[in-house]
């Protein structure tokens, strides 16, 4: 199966000098946990409710601020062509639970480890992949 078989379309995104509080409203909205940080069209990092919590609400932080100060702008990508178990992998390896999905350099869908899990439902693979993404956590925890 390939990723555009099991992707979110079209996700909501944010641009760099977004607001957090933006981001987060997107978050609620549309029910996600991670949000595209886009400029003009293309990936340049993706924010999570992690990131707002830990990087912005913890330490006190202003909402208003933009998402840039938080982005996570270490992303890995993936092409609509890939196949799921390519995504698994990466997603084991780099350890994260969601994928943009990159067409033309351009941000055409997001791929989460649920997308995997209900679309695909091989669940010795997801399995796998969920535990090589928590074995970080596990280590510091």
């Amino acid at each position: 199966m390939n990723i555009r078989e099991v992707m979110t379309p079209n996700p909501q995104c944010v641009a760099p000098g977004d607001s957090i509080q933006n981001a987060a409203r997107i978050m609620r909205d549309c029910d996600t946990g991670a949000v595209p940080v886009v400029d003009n069209g293309r990936p340049v990092g993706i924010v999570t409710d992690r990131d707002i919590v830990i990087r912005a609400v913890a330490d006190g932080g202003q909402l208003n601020r933009p998402v840039r100060d938080i982005v996570s702008s270490n992303i890995v990508c993936v092409t609509p062509d890939m196949s799921t178990h390519e995504a698994a992998d990466l997603m084991s390896e780099h350890q994260v639970r969601r994928l943009p999905v990159v067409e033309n350099e351009r941000i055409v869908g997001i791929v989460s480890l649920g997308d995997l899990a209900v679309k695909e439902a091989k669940d010795k693979r997801v399995g796998d992949t969920l535990e090589h993404i928590s074995e970080g956590v596990k280590e510091r925890g």
